[in-house]
């Protein structure tokens, strides 16, 4: 399973939250008897929070499917799907010019609805490939399910059309095969299971096709006021993970960066930083990640640097593991990655 880089609270907006709630209630499954399958206390769902933590989510899915006996719950929760659930960044993709720039938007502010995955995309010839990379691996396949299910219905809203069927692998064992069916019904095809890759694969020509009524004039100011709430985000990390981000970067080029070097850079044992760094709920190991991926995308945009270089800049001892590591973060090579 790749796992999740930092993030300082892994959330799931309330609006996200929404779809699985009325799938529950859909099938007799009230909040409060989620509520108290999950481990919440009373209260916790209802009214609609402001956010949850993602494995609250993920709990809750797995507890809603038992509750209403629905092997197929994750896909009932997609289908339940509207604009608002996806907060401002649904706003913002119903104001781009076509399906590209969805496709990158989507990149871009998804994590102001949830902290579940990563998206990424790919252009191989004239197919496009889009990766769900989600932060709760294969065991959690109605979180994969909800969230191609989603996709779906919302890309068809978009769209003003039912679109073609994607060719759609998932890394999950797609449940009882008896009842397999259930995914040509809401998601127009059957998927490949036990799959690599979380991934949804299309004519890249789909890319330029206009968004029906979009408005266009909107999208300048929605996206300033997505890149405030990311700004608000990341000010809002605790303080000891940002004085270890610091430290890693001005440490990485002069070596090997390790927890106890960072630990005496802070005038701290290497204990308590790992203590402090759990109460954030963080690790070393994460915080290392998202500052080695924040600046390899920077130096992967100067063209003077190769990727024996960045590798050295990074701490790493070969290029091969620099290599293995960004693909872990962004599901592509770095050199695939700088081409693109």
């Amino acid at each position: 399973m790749t796992s999740p880089l930092f993030d300082h609270a892994k959330r799931v907006a309330g609006s996200y939250l929404q779809p699985l709630l009325e799938a529950a209630a859909l099938r007799g499954v009230t909040a409060q008897a989620l509520e108290h399958a999950a481990g919440l206390p009373p209260g916790a769902l209802e009214p609609l929070p402001e956010s949850l933590p993602a494995d609250d989510y993920v709990r809750l899915l797995d507890v809603g499917a038992s509750l209403a006996n629905d092997p197929h719950f994750g896909l009932h929760v997609g289908q339940c799907v509207k604009l608002g659930t996806y907060t401002v960044y649904g706003l913002i993709l119903l104001s781009c010019r076509d399906f590209g720039q969805v496709f990158e938007q989507t990149m871009r502010y998804e994590q102001l609805a949830h902290d579940l995955g990563r998206s990424a995309i790919t252009i191989d010839d004239d197919l496009a490939h889009y990766t769900w990379h989600s932060h709760y691996g294969s065991a959690h396949r109605h979180l994969a399910d909800s969230v191609f299910a989603g996709i779906r219905v919302f890309s068809n809203w978009l769209a003003g059309i039912t679109l073609p069927a994607n060719q759609l692998t998932l890394t999950h064992d797609g449940g009882p095969p008896a009842l397999r069916e259930e995914y040509v019904k809401v998601l127009g095809d059957m998927p490949l299971f036990n799959a690599e890759a979380n991934v949804a694969s299309f004519n890249a020509m789909m890319l330029s096709w206009p968004v029906p009524n979009a408005d266009v004039s909107l999208y300048p100011v929605l996206q300033q006021h997505a890149e405030q709430l990311l700004q608000q985000r990341a000010s809002n990390a605790p303080a000891i993970t940002q004085q270890v981000h610091d430290a890693i970067v001005a440490g990485l080029s002069g070596g090997q960066v390790r927890l106890a070097t960072i630990a005496d850079a802070l005038k701290l044992s290497p204990r308590t930083l790992q203590r402090k760094l759990s109460d954030a709920g963080a690790t070393f190991q994460q915080v290392l990640d998202q500052a080695r991926f924040a600046l390899a995308k920077e130096y992967l945009k100067r063209q003077e640097l190769n990727l024996v270089d960045i590798a050295f800049l990074l701490g790493y001892q070969e290029q091969s593991a620099f290599n293995h590591a960004f693909k872990e973060w962004a599901g592509i090579n770095p050199g695939a990655w700088r081409s693109g």
